[in-house]
């Protein structure tokens, strides 16, 4: 793994999500998205207690990029709750970052960068592929009992009161996979605890792109952006 002593944190203005992520995804990186659908609000909005001036945070969902396969699309691995025309799935899962470039719903993304070498790199991506093959599930349950201990660090340190074994939301997921190769992103939290603020907050060295856009958005705007995501049909 790459010894990097301090974190960079970069800007980036001007571009696409699609072009922003073809610059800077990469196996192993961990990609985050704040959204402006009801659930990604509440969800950042909760998040709020971790910051220190008690905004709501960037961020609702984190992820771990994977390859660009033969098809010409870069693929990332997550837990998340797809819910599609008459489909619905729960849990870790393959899709197409692409699901990310829409910026009238995903106003915030980042690619952080933890300088991974080839064999760190394996044991993440091992770990994700063994949580994909075993269908682990998406914990509503749990990301509740994430969200009720963030008023009290102590709480945060024990095990998520509302655990279910094989089952992981999103950024429960990437800590464990990256715990898998031995990194802690979020010392002092168990790793069903963690929410994606911890993970753009990590004390960790790593190189971070980030970017940001405004989420007041027009209702109507973001009704539209809501309803073609839903239209979309499984990748």
């Amino acid at each position: 793994m790459t010894d990097k002593s301090t974190s960079q944190r970069n800007e980036v203005t001007g571009i696409s999500n699609a072009e922003f992520f073809a610059k800077h995804a990469a196996p192993g990186r961990i990609g985050l998205a704040g959204g402006n659908l009801l659930i990604e609000r509440v969800i950042r909005k909760a998040q709020r207690h971790l910051r220190a001036d008690n905004s709501p945070s960037a961020w609702s969902h984190a992820f771990l990029f994977g390859s660009q396969r033969e098809d010409g699309h870069r693929w990332i691995l997550e837990s998340d709750l797809e819910i599609h025309h008459r489909q619905i799935r729960l849990g870790v899962q393959e899709n197409r970052v692409a699901k990310f470039h829409d910026e009238a719903t995903y106003t915030n993304v980042a690619v952080l960068d933890f300088g991974l070498d080839a064999e760190t790199t394996r044991q993440v991506m091992t770990a994700a592929l063994d949580l994909l093959a075993g269908q682990s599930h998406y914990s509503l349950r749990e990301l509740v009992g994430t969200l009720i201990t963030l008023r009290r660090q102590g709480l945060r340190e024990r095990d998520n009161l509302l655990a279910r074994d094989g089952a992981f939301y999103c950024s429960a997921m990437v800590q464990h996979c990256y715990r898998a190769a031995g990194i802690d992103l979020a010392a002092g939290v168990t790793t069903k605890n963690v929410t994606p603020e911890d993970i753009a907050a990590t004390p960790r060295p790593h190189t971070a792109w980030v970017l940001s856009r405004s989420p007041d958005l027009p209702v109507r705007k973001r009704l539209l952006a809501r309803l073609k995501r839903s239209a979309q049909p499984l990748t």
